[in-house]
């Protein structure tokens, strides 16, 4: 069976654990796969770029929620600021 690996840099656990911070350093910001028997079982990433995914999700779903509420737009009801 084939495994499609998405990360330019593989490592064992067994090598990971060895030295962890040279082998995060030796990628320079890329993303590692972590292998289980020449299997990927996690990706390591840098916080930053996990930060940055964070942020994209909370995009995604806020933009969502307001697509959402467009098309209730039909039940709302417009009030101008000097009704406020």
């Amino acid at each position: 069976m084939l495994t499609k690996i998405r990360a330019d840099y593989t490592v064992s656990i067994t090598d990971l654990k060895k030295n962890p911070q040279t082998i995060i350093d030796e990628a320079h910001g890329e993303a590692i796969a972590l292998l289980n028997r020449n299997k990927p079982t996690a990706y390591i990433i840098p916080a930053e770029t996990y930060e940055t995914l964070l942020d994209l999700t909370e995009d995604i779903e806020l933009g969502q929620i307001i697509e959402g509420r467009k098309a209730e737009k039909e039940k709302a009801v417009e009030v101008g600021l000097d009704d406020l």
